[in-house]
């Protein structure tokens, strides 16, 4: 059987659920009318067997000639040891007494005489008879069999089997009625959810900036309920498909954005390269100074490509090494290169107590190289965007360093994106030009370490935390 028809073999959720409480008010009503049914007939026995006893008893007693001791519809046969029979059916009038026929009597003959009441069927109908053994007036020896008839319990059963079928019916009706209306009453919220996953599911997700503002309203999101549950998970999930796009369309965003400013970085020594070419081929007095242009614009592309396949790497989560470096070694080599390379700032690396002794080594897990290359980059964006005459401090924590300076600080609007690839500063920061990655170098890098950058700035008071994971040997 394929699938589309076992789908359709599927009966709706409230269907399923109206069926299954009709069918448990049929079936429990069934079980209360049979049991009743065997209770008040087993009732109704017992009454008429105590009848017949009391019948027997009595007409087993001395009584007037001709004066039967039965009532009307019962009936009684008497078998004498000399096989004369004597039979009467009800009625008090001996005028109006019916023979019994010979097949009744024989049928009555054969009855066991145990003073018990027994079934049997006659002509007139099924009886509940008596056979006992007595002495007639006559002194004579003989079993006397009496009954009464059993139509007024079968009548009464029969009535009562057609009231219990017709209200049953009636039962399962309005069990399937009044379930039906209350199925889809509590249904309905379930509905309402189902509408919300269905009008998101129709929003183009696929590309763009999506905002999936659809939301289950908050009366259907108690989770104490069923249906809260679901209203609250799949608030839930919206919730997170909503940011999954968002950070899908910043990432398309950034990778548009990365690929103009690398094209426009590339595009100027390369125009640059051209320029001075051209140059060259007109003028050939001028091929020193421009092959000299051509390989300082050569070396400058160059640095850009590397730091872009560094990112590139990075982003890739290609392993980095993990050996056991000093921190401490790093940064003191760092920070006396800036003194050199710049002394129009000042640099001053602050060490935690214990330095005297040895105790202010820090060692961390990681590439020396990749973190030579952040304190480099760090050092290298405060000589570049900080004026002269700015303290640059460097500090050594336990578990990395902090680079301060109080400079003019990043623009406010700057400091959410400053790791962010190709950010550049605005003119008041920026003396000499970059391309905008020694940060979000910094920042891959340290990451892919499995530690953290941060950055606060304010005028006069700029600092750049490192953290780093320690090495189990510091």
């Amino acid at each position: 059987m394929s699938g589309g028809r076992l789908k359709r073999l599927v009966a709706p959720l409230s269907s399923r659920l109206v069926i299954t409480a009709v069918s448990l008010v049929l079936v429990v009503s069934l079980l209360i009318a049979t049991f009743a049914t065997i209770a008040l007939r087993e009732t109704l026995m017992d009454r008429l067997d105590r009848d017949v006893k009391e019948m027997a008893m009595s007409v087993s007693r001395p009584r007037p000639a001709g004066m039967p001791n039965i009532p009307p519809g019962a009936i009684r046969a008497v078998f004498p040891e000399s096989s004369a029979t004597d039979s009467q059916i009800g009625g008090f009038d001996p005028d109006a007494e019916d023979e019994l026929s010979e097949a009744d009597l024989d049928i009555l003959e054969d009855v066991r005489v145990d003073a018990r009441p027994h079934d049997v069927d006659l002509d007139e109908g099924t009886y509940r008879v008596v056979a006992q053994s007595g002495f007639l007036g006559t002194g004579e020896q003989a079993v006397q069999v009496v009954g009464m008839s059993t139509d007024e319990v079968d009548n009464t059963i029969e009535s009562l089997i057609f009231w219990e079928a017709l209200l049953t019916l009636l039962g399962v009706l309005a069990a399937a009625g009044a379930g039906y209306v209350i199925v889809r009453r509590q249904l309905s919220p379930l509905r309402e959810v189902a509408a919300t996953a269905h009008t998101v599911a129709a929003l183009p997700l696929s590309s763009g900036e999506v905002s999936v503002s659809e939301r289950v309203p908050e009366r259907l999101t108690d989770e104490d309920t069923e249906v809260g549950q679901v209203g609250a998970a799949l608030n839930s999930l919206l919730d997170h498909v909503e940011t999954s796009l968002a950070e899908r369309h910043r990432s398309e965003q950034q990778v548009r954005q990365f690929v103009a400013d690398a094209s426009h970085e590339l595009r100027t020594p390369l125009t640059t390269i051209r320029g001075y070419t051209e140059l060259a081929q007109q003028r050939p007095e001028a091929v020193p100074a421009a092959l000299g242009k051509v390989e300082e614009e050569s070396l400058r592309m160059t640095a850009l490509v590397e730091d872009l396949l560094l990112l590139a790497r990075l982003d890739q989560g290609r392993p980095l090494a993990r050996d056991s470096v000093d921190l401490t070694r790093l940064l003191l080599e760092a920070v006396d290169d800036a003194r050199v390379v710049d002394p129009s700032h000042t640099w001053r690396l602050e060490l935690p107590a214990g330095a005297d002794s040895g105790e202010a080594e820090v060692i961390v897990t990681g590439d020396a190289q990749r973190l030579h290359q952040v304190i480099s980059n760090l050092l290298t964006n405060e000589r570049r965007h900080t004026p002269a005459g700015t303290t640059v401090t460097v500090r050594v924590r336990p578990d990395g360093f902090d680079v301060h300076d109080d400079g003019p600080g990043f623009p406010p609007a700057l400091v959410p994106h400053a790791f962010e690839r190709f950010t550049r500063a605005d003119e008041a920061r920026q003396r000499d030009g970059g391309a905008g990655l020694g940060l979000a170098l910094v920042h891959a890098i340290v990451t892919s370490h499995g530690g953290t950058v941060t950055l606060a700035s304010a005028p006069g008071d700029t600092t750049i935390a490192v953290r780093l994971p320690r090495s189990s040997e510091g």
